[in-house]
């Protein structure tokens, strides 16, 4: 075989190893974030631009990569409150309201910046290709695709610490282009069980200027949970699950 001929098989399937390890590597920042069956205690802070603020407390427990419920603990106003997401699927539960509601990724049962795919986020990897990375001295730098046009952004721009393997900084997109937000993870913490990840996403955008959201995690640990959990019948009962 010529060396010419090797050259081109060679270059071709450079590309072919560079999405794979793209892939890899997102696969491992899902990881580093949260083990793939967890409970999880998180508190979500809404700040105006006059630095009011509005308190959450929420108790989640996720399985696998696309079941996740959410239950609002605090304030008393929200209390019994809860959330089913089912892969792109979404239902509110309303104590004495009657059946689940629908809602959309891209509304928000909090109000303030975060919407409801940030709030029931699901591993990267299940919504997201990898188009293209670069990899600096510190850093990778990840261009991310949606898989379908229900995933709440068309793409994502992800900066990972290149030591912990977790993101920096997360710029998501419009399909026109328009940047929707920005998401900033600071204050890398050990929650115990090999999990070290950040504690604190901030998020801000162009689109609500002034305004700005928290996310606190206080405890992440891996949990075994059924099915039967992540079910519109269950729902009224997520109290049950703490």
């Amino acid at each position: 075989m010529s060396k010419f001929l090797i050259g081109w098989i060679l270059g071709l399937a450079a590309p072919l190893a560079l999405a794979l390890d793209g892939e890899a590597i997102l696969r491992q920042v899902d990881r580093k974030l949260n083990p793939e069956s967890y409970e999880m205690y998180r508190k979500l802070i809404n700040i105006e631009p006059d630095g009011r603020k509005k308190e959450f407390v929420l108790f989640t427990v996720k399985k696998g990569r696309d079941k996740m419920v959410a239950l609002f603990l605090d304030p008393p106003s929200e209390k019994g409150r809860a959330t089913l997401r089912l892969g792109d699927n979404m239902w509110l539960y309303i104590p004495n309201v009657g059946k689940p509601i629908r809602i959309t990724s891209l509304q928000s049962v909090v109000g303030g910046v975060f919407n409801n795919a940030d709030i029931l986020n699901l591993d990267y990897s299940v919504e997201y290709g990898v188009e293209k990375i670069v990899e600096e001295a510190k850093i990778y730098l990840l261009d991310l695709k949606a898989k379908s046009g229900a995933v709440a952004y068309d793409r994502l721009k992800m900066r990972v610490d290149r030591a912990s393997l977790t993101p920096i900084e997360i710029e998501a997109y419009a399909a026109s282009g328009l940047l929707i937000k920005t998401l900033r993870f600071k204050d890398l913490k050990d929650f115990g069980g090999g999990l070290r990840r950040p504690a604190t996403m901030e998020t801000d955008s162009p689109l609500y200027k002034g305004y700005k959201s928290v996310m606190l995690y206080g405890s992440i640990k891996a949990r075994m949970l059924s099915d039967e959990v992540f079910t519109l019948d269950y729902l009224p009962r997520a109290a049950e699950l703490r």
